[in-house]
C-alpha cells in the first residue's frame, strides 16, 4: 500500500500526540515523533503497541498489521529531522508561549512551503500566529482524544491562512477517512469545546443545586441526548422537533439556565482539594486503581464498536 503524501511531524509525545501519530501511522502515512525527552518517545511507543494489542483483541486490526503500523513511526529528540516533512502538528502543553516559541523555531528550520498546524484545544489561532513570518502556511487543527478513535478534526484558519493550506489539510483528513470541519472564524473553543462547556456548566449547576446525583444528571445525556446525537445534531434536532415549539420553550427556560461566566464553586473547590478525577481517585465520582487503570481503554474500545457500526448503518 503506497504512502500517504509524505511524512508528516508530530511535535510532542504526550497522550495528544501519540494519538494522532498512532492515527496516521494506521493509515500507512510515514510520521516522525518528536518529543525533547528519550523515556516519553519509549513511553509512547510502548503505549501505541499496547492500545494495537488492543485492537488486535477487538479484531478490528491483525496481529501481523502491528508490525508494519510500528514501522511508519520514527521517533526524533532532534527537531531538524521534521524539516522533510511537509505537515509539521505540534502537540505541546497548552501554554500560548511555549507553542509561539516552538512555531518561531520550526521557521528557522523548514523552508516557507511547509505547513505548519497546531494541536489545540482552543488556544486562539491567530494569537499562536502572531510571531510567524509565514502566518499564510500556519492553520489549527483539533483533535479530540483519544486522536486515533473519534473521527472529527476542527480545522481553523487564521486571518492569513491561504486557501491552498486550508485545501490541503482538509482533503489530507479526508483522505485518511478523518471527519473535518471547517471553522470559518476564529473563536476560543471553537465549536465541540464551546458546545461541550456549555453543557457541562449545565450539569454541573444542577448538580451543585441538588437536582439529582452526578450518576443520575449523566444517565439523563447518555441515554437521552447522547443516543439521539448519533445519527442528529443540535440543530437539525431542533427541525425535527420544529423551530416553534424550540421558540416557544426557548422563550421561559433561557432565563433559568445555568449562565455564570466563572467556574462554579463545586467545580473551585473539588480543584482546590485535589480531587481532579481519575488521576487522583476521585472527582465527581469516586475511582477505584482497577479503574484508573483499564476504564480509558476500556471506553475507547466501546466507541471503536460504536463508530465501526454506525459507519456500518451509514453506507
Amino acid at each position: 500500500m503506497p504512502q500517504l503524501k509524505g511524512e508528516i511531524a508530530i511535535l510532542g509525545a504526550g497522550a495528544m500526540g501519540l494519538g494522532i501519530a498512532q492515527l496516521f501511522a494506521q493509515k500507512n502515512v510515514s510520521v516522525i515523533l518528536y518529543d525533547k525527552f528519550q523515556n516519553i518517545l519509549e513511553d509512547a511507543l510502548g503505549k501505541i503497541y499496547a492500545q494495537m494489542n488492543e485492537l488486535v483483541k477487538q479484531g478490528f486490526i491483525t496481529e501481523e498489521s502491528i508490525e508494519g503500523v510500528l514501522q511508519n513511526i520514527k521517533t526524533t529528540e532532534d527537531l531538524e529531522e521534521v524539516k522533510n516533512s511537509w505537515l509539521v502538528i505540534e502537540a505541546i502543553p497548552e501554554i500560548l508561549e511555549l507553542k509561539q516559541e516552538l512555531l518561531s523555531q520550526l521557521e528557522t528550520i523548514c523552508d516557507s512551503t511547509v505547513i505548519f498546524a497546531s494541536n489545540t484545544s482552543g488556544l486562539p489561532i491567530n494569537m499562536l500566529a502572531e510571531k510567524l513570518e509565514h502566518p499564510e502556511r500556519f492553520i489549527g487543527t483539533h483533535f479530540f482524544m483519544p486522536a486515533q478513535v473519534v473521527p472529527l478534526v476542527e480545522v481553523i484558519r487564521n486571518d492569513k491562512t491561504s486557501e491552498q493550506v486550508s485545501n490541503k489539510v482538509m482533503d489530507f483528513f479526508k483522505e485518511i477517512d478523518k471527519k473535518p470541519v471547517l471553522l470559518k472564524k476564529d473563536i476560543p473553543g471553537f465549536i465541540g469545546n464551546r458546545i461541550q462547556h456549555a453543557m457541562a456548566r449545565e450539569a454541573i449547576s444542577l448538580l451543585e443545586q441538588g437536582i439529582a446525583s452526578a450518576e443520575e444528571i449523566d444517565t439523563v445525556v447518555r441515554w437521552s441526548i447522547g443516543v439521539r446525537m448519533l445519527f442528529t445534531g443540535p440543530l437539525e434536532q431542533r427541525d425535527l422537533n420544529g423551530l416553534d415549539v424550540h421558540h416557544h420553550i426557548a422563550s421561559y427556560l433561557y432565563k433559568d439556565l445555568e449562565n455564570r461566566t466563572e467556574p462554579a464553586d463545586l467545580l473551585a473547590k473539588k480543584v482546590a482539594n485535589s480531587e481532579l478525577g481519575i488521576k487522583t481517585g476521585k472527582g465527581f465520582y469516586e475511582w477505584d486503581e482497577n479503574q484508573q487503570k483499564n476504564i480509558s481503554q476500556e471506553k475507547n474500545t466501546k466507541m471503536l464498536q460504536l463508530i465501526h457500526w454506525v459507519n456500518q448503518l451509514e453506507k
